[in-house]
């Protein structure tokens, strides 16, 4: 038996009716473009491969890649990607396979908010995502404004995904049980509602860096109060009090205002 490294996180599913309902709720068909990502000892990937008669599988670790190219030798639907995750070319493989990805997996709670952000940049591979996630980050995703919860994740996701919590997963589902609590997300990717400007992603970074600041504060090197203002926004309110077009139409008059001072990212900004 592989025991679970700490290094990646891992934390291994294991409980058969919390396995079933993931299964049931992905709702593979034949022929769909299926991608598990950190696959592990292979808890969800017979289920997964039954319904879809091909699985693409990512796997970082080596020794659990040796245990699935083992285990899944006589299935010719089975093909492994010993790679981390997070440098795949998820373009490449969606042409490969000629169909949008529908991706689903029990990803390690230290990669997964890095990871969303990586496959937003190639949404248009991906169909739909279905993922084991830290409880706390699900309610982050899931928030509406004005929530404790609420802040970037939510509002980077809201234009390209729709969100529905599939159910809530115990400690004791897991083999070493973490020390949080579970949930899993269906997140199926929309044609953006709204144009997403280019300063979209900078203009969120900057109001919600601080979250104490107010919008007057939080942008000023983007845009003044009055620009706020013209825009039927109150500068002295806070990020977490708009909607997610509200700072759509922020960085579109960003793009178009006077040029400001080039904001800098703080290193290590923690997402919230």
């Amino acid at each position: 038996m592989i025991r679970a490294r700490k290094r990646f996180a891992q934390h291994f599913l294991h409980d058969p009716a919390v396995i079933a309902r993931i299964v049931a709720a992905v709702n593979l068909a034949p022929g769909d473009a299926a991608v598990e990502i950190g696959p592990g000892r292979g808890a969800l990937t017979a289920g997964l491969l039954r319904a879809a008669g091909r699985l693409d599988a990512v796997e970082i670790d080596r020794d659990l890649a040796a245990l699935l190219r083992a285990r899944f030798a006589a299935e010719p639907g089975f093909v492994l990607h010993e790679i981390d995750a997070l440098t795949m070319d998820w373009r490449a493989l969606a042409s490969a396979r000629g169909a949008r990805l529908r991706l689903i997996g029990n990803l390690p709670y230290n990669i997964s908010t890095p990871l969303l952000f990586r496959l937003l940049e190639c949404a248009e591979a991906i169909s739909d995502m279905h993922f084991m996630l830290q409880k706390e980050l699900v309610d982050r995703i899931l928030a509406v404004p004005g929530s404790p919860a609420y802040g970037r994740l939510t509002v980077m996701l809201a234009p390209r995904v729709r969100g529905e919590r599939v159910l809530d997963v115990g400690a004791g589902a897991f083999q070493p049980a973490p020390q949080v609590r579970s949930s899993v997300v269906s997140l199926r990717v929309i044609a953006p509602p709204w144009p997403i400007p280019p300063r979209f992603a900078e203009v969120v970074a900057a109001a919600f860096g601080q979250r104490r600041k107010t919008l007057r504060n939080a942008l000023r090197r983007l845009l003044t109060a009055g620009q706020i203002e013209a825009l039927e926004l109150d500068p002295g309110a806070r990020a977490e009090q708009l909607a997610p077009r509200d700072f759509a139409r922020l960085a579109q008059a960003a793009a178009t205002a006077q040029p400001q001072v080039p904001l800098a990212r703080p290193p290590g900004a923690v997402l919230h």
